[in-house]
């Protein structure tokens, strides 16, 4: 039976906020932090999504990056500063690392070019470091600013950046490894988290070149950690592994691991591996093998390019056909909260503001942003994230925000008449310019009626700035439209 037109689009005489057609809503929601009326703005003003989308892909610059990477200076410092503001007293390395997960956050709030920050957060998740992890404390946030620079380049590139970082090498033990007691760790979890995955089917021989290719690249971890490359270090002799074979004859290693790592790159099980963790990210929690062939098809055919493997997900009809299959995570959800609310966010002073405390908001609902233990990243399926325990603390950091109550310093949240687009408007219709403006969309019947409910307030009720609804009860509305699905999920 086909749906009313009156149940999704009602016809109202107030001026509607004008909305996008439900693949560039789609779009949106998917590739960047979360819906705003600023981005139905420059997607009109781009000629389109796909021209908007384009834009974003080329861009470099951004004003928001830039300002904010002032607000935490150790975000800017080099490692060597950061461990000698740790020893002096001055912020210790988890002061540092913290103050990398909250800039991380507000990047995503108010940066220009979101989906940059968007595919720097996917890889930083590939990539995982935690910022947890103390060795590599003073290297986190450099190694973050270079995903980030490279999210969008080539994966060959990045997989290179990556895997010869100090970061990486301090927490996966590849900074100590030698040729006389090789680590493992790293070697494994280059195969089996970072490219070809198990499915490669490679051996514990495969592992043990892998890591041997990989010694050399030094960090003196504990004691001055000064970063080198030491020929004395690197182990030689023939290593292969899953085909590629190399004779590894100088001890300057460096060579055959940019070798390693190219052919790794260009492996046909990482082309899959790759393109089934971004459908996995983007489309849904199980995409079709159709859809993850195709895209691993063109990040071969593009050897390793990411942009027009992204560009070909957006353009599948899968991806078109997916809306309502994703859920935000714990920081995803905050993130596109503040983004709903308008809530503008400055450099903080104190530890209660918003641009510190938003990651404890995040941590509340049930994860600070690179904080998982593990080096496998933050599990992205719907069943992860949708707990009893998920939801509540969900309705509560949406309660709070709604009302303006926490985090309030140095946020700037709009007033509860400022929500009224004329000084006199139905109910009703208040709840749809609510929905079109938050979440881009018309209000259905559904969310009429919740929001009827939650207030107490009737559908034909004329609401003006002296209505009890604004004077003292707005935070219940907004709330409905947080509490949404279409708010929690993307």
């Amino acid at each position: 039976m086909a749906v009313p037109k009156t149940a999704t689009t009602p016809i109202y005489s107030y001026p509607r906020t004008r909305v996008l057609d439900p693949r560039s809503r789609l779009v949106l929601n998917r590739f960047t932090g979360g819906w705003t009326a600023s981005l139905r703005t420059q997607v009109l003003a781009a000629g389109g999504i796909d021209a908007w989308f384009a834009q974003q892909l080329s861009s470099t610059s951004d004003s928001f990056y830039s300002a904010s990477s002032t607000w935490w200076p150790s975000n800017m410092n080099d490692p060597a500063t950061t461990l000698q503001r740790d020893s002096d007293g001055i912020e210790s390395i988890w002061e540092a690392t913290t103050n990398y997960q909250r800039w991380s956050l507000v990047r995503r709030v108010h940066g220009r070019h979101q989906v940059r920050e968007t595919m720097a957060a996917f890889w930083e998740n590939h990539f995982h470091v935690p910022t947890a992890s103390n060795a590599s404390g003073a290297f986190r946030a450099p190694y973050g600013r270079m995903i980030r620079s490279l999210a969008l380049g080539r994966f060959s590139t990045l997989l290179h950046a990556v895997s010869t970082h100090p970061a990486m090498g301090t927490y996966l033990g590849n900074a100590t490894s030698t040729k006389k007691a090789p680590n493992e760790n790293q070697g494994r979890e280059l195969l089996e988290l970072h490219t070809v995955g198990r499915e490669a089917g490679f051996t514990e021989d495969d592992v043990k070149s892998s890591a041997r290719i990989l010694t050399g690249y030094r960090v003196d971890v504990w004691r001055t950690w000064a970063v080198a490359y030491d020929p004395a270090a690197h182990w030689t002799g023939r290593v292969t592994v899953l085909g590629f074979s190399h004779p590894n004859t100088n001890p300057d290693g460096r060579g055959v691991t940019k070798a390693y790592l190219d052919y790794l790159a260009r492996h046909p099980a990482t082309a899959t591996r790759i393109a089934r963790k971004l459908a996995t990210r983007f489309v849904s929690d199980a995409p079709s093998s159709g859809l993850v062939a195709h895209l691993a098809q063109v990040y071969r055919a593009n050897d390793t390019r990411i942009a027009p493997v992204i560009k070909a997900l957006i353009a599948h009809p899968e991806f078109k056909a997916s809306a309502g299959k994703k859920t935000r995570t714990p920081e995803e959800d905050v993130i596109a909260t503040y983004r709903a609310l308008g809530v503008t966010i400055a450099s903080p002073v104190n530890d209660e503001d918003a641009a510190n405390a938003i990651v404890w908001q995040a941590s509340h609902i049930g994860q600070e942003p690179y904080g998982w233990p593990r080096p496998d990243g933050l599990p992205d399926t719907g069943a992860a994230w949708s707990s009893v325990s998920r939801m509540l603390a969900s309705f509560d950091v949406h309660y709070t925000m709604s009302g303006g109550w926490w985090p309030r310093g140095r946020a700037t949240y709009r007033k509860p008449a400022q929500w009224l687009p004329q000084t006199s408007i139905r109910f009703d219709q208040l709840v749809d310019h609510l929905s079109r403006r938050m979440l881009g969309r018309p209000s259905t019947v559904l969310v009429r009626s919740a929001a009827s409910q939650a207030t107490g307030i009737a559908a034909s009720t004329l609401i003006t700035a002296q209505h009890d609804l604004v004077r003292w009860n707005m935070s219940r509305l907004l709330t409905v439209l947080l509490d949404n699905p279409h708010h929690i999920g993307r």
